[in-house]
């Protein structure tokens, strides 16, 4: 049986191959080109992946042995290290790098991935392997978007993995939406996605929250299930956002922009 950590595994090794195929023969100038992170560029980007794969591992490897979580310290080394390389070597060590955290998480039988709790050091408690492994593809899938938009403004999230990031972004509005962009509104939108389908509300006040669907809004909006989620992350500005978004009534896409400016 295919458990949620082996389908969470499978999307990241999936859009680690579409990525790095994608990286592989990107010349100098593209690594040094913008992204879709507003202030770095693509090799910055692809140290954050590398070094965040080379961080994940340690932590996995560490929970492996009944170990504590390696801690800040390690990181902030991990980082330096990632930080002094060239941007060919930021490139190349990304692919290495999280090739083989991957194969970590691949070699691991059907009782570890149901039974290891892995301490990621900034959560209350440790967490099973789906979840870390969650938290690793909502990072990679819109990290990968950043580095693929710079060369193709049409750029959308992996297919394989929207399915399996809906609905895991509401944890996240606390610190994600800027409820200040509000100005002391409220509204309540109809939030209604395709591929794959759903209706949500969306609450927007002093707190920001995804509740269930409204029996009445104030406002819709219809849009793709990826463009859901990169707008939620701050990546859905007027140049990359799809024609299939479209809003009624209250829904104002600038005033959503402002309200999820990304991280």
């Amino acid at each position: 049986m295919t458990s949620s950590a082996d389908a969470v595994i499978a999307a990241l090794r999936s859009g680690h191959d579409t990525l790095a195929a994608h990286v592989r023969d990107l010349p100098e100038t593209d690594l040094t080109g913008a992204s879709g992170a507003a202030e770095w560029d693509v090799s910055q980007v692809l140290s954050h992946l590398g070094s965040g794969a080379e961080i994940h591992l340690a932590t996995v490897e560490a929970a492996l042995k009944g170990e504590p979580n390696p801690g800040f310290e390690f990181n902030k080394g991990v980082w330096a290290r990632w930080d002094a390389m060239a941007p060919a070597e930021r490139a190349a060590g990304f692919a290495t790098a999280n090739d083989t955290l991957l194969a970590r998480y691949e070699s691991l039988d059907a009782a570890t991935l149901d039974g290891l709790r892995i301490d990621l050091g900034f959560l209350p408690a440790p967490v099973d392997v789906a979840t870390a492994a969650s938290l690793r593809l909502s990072e990679y899938a819109f990290h990968s978007w950043d580095v693929r938009v710079g060369r193709d403004p049409q750029a959308v999230l992996a297919d394989e993995a929207v399915p399996l990031l809906t609905g895991t972004l509401g944890g996240m509005f606390g610190w994600l939406a800027k409820s200040e962009a509000l100005d002391g509104r409220e509204l309540t939108l109809r939030v209604e996605t395709t591929d794959p389908a759903g209706v949500y509300g969306l609450r927007l006040a002093d707190k920001v929250e995804v509740t269930e669907a409204p029996a009445e809004a104030d406002g819709v909006l219809r849009l793709p299930a990826e463009a859901w989620l990169r707008l939620i992350v701050g990546r859905l500005s007027p140049q990359h956002t799809p024609a299939a978004v479209t809003t009624e009534g209250a829904a104002d896409l600038d005033l959503l922009r402002q309200v999820f400016r990304g991280f």
